[in-house]
């Protein structure tokens, strides 16, 4: 299994906030009725654009532990990677999904150690249950904003893409169920 990569950056490049990010709230956490796996619905803050991201059962556990706000006896791999970097006096800045290559989401953990910025790649599960914990902004590549909306990178079995969109969109928040934000 290969290290994963962390990266000091340099004054130029961007991250935080560029222009090309669009910032996201979690709609909701559900589970696909064609395939039964969960599904972490990601919303526009400035329209009524939904992403849905395909996750699995243990990370949407993760997730929906935080949404909820239930506290575990010991703390759990994302309460942990939380307290690591606070202890290594870092903080989780943001999170940005930065591609959708295959069919497979990446994203990317901005940190900052000191005036040392850092990234560090992740599964963007991973990084949504961080940012949660952090309480920190969840950003999408815009590019990945724009094709994930209508390819939705769902199992190809299920309904088609413009089937799926039209009901994410169409979800009220008892679709939601529990997970509601």
């Amino acid at each position: 299994m290969g290290d994963p990569e962390v990266r000091k950056q340099t004054s130029t490049e961007t991250g935080t906030h560029s222009p090309h990010n669009v910032e996201v709230r979690i709609r909701g956490l559900m589970m696909d009725p064609a395939t039964n796996m969960p599904i972490v619905v990601l919303k526009d803050v400035a329209s009524d654009t939904v992403m849905p991201i395909w996750v699995g059962i243990f990370e949407a556990n993760a997730i929906a532990i935080e949404i909820e706000k239930i506290a575990a006896p010991r703390p759990l791999t994302h309460d942990l990677t939380r307290n690591l970097i606070h202890h290594l006096n870092a903080e989780l800045d943001h999170v940005v999904i930065t591609e959708l290559k295959d069919d497979t989401f990446y994203a990317v953990l901005w940190l900052r150690q000191g005036d040392e910025p850092l990234t560090v790649d992740a599964r963007p599960s991973d990084a949504i249950a961080l940012a949660l914990r952090a309480d920190c902004p969840i950003y999408v590549a815009e590019q990945v904003m724009q094709t994930a909306k209508l390819n939705t990178s769902g199992p190809p079995e299920g309904p088609t893409a413009e089937q799926l969109r039209g009901w994410l969109e169409g979800l009220n928040d008892e679709d939601l169920g529990r997970y509601k934000m």
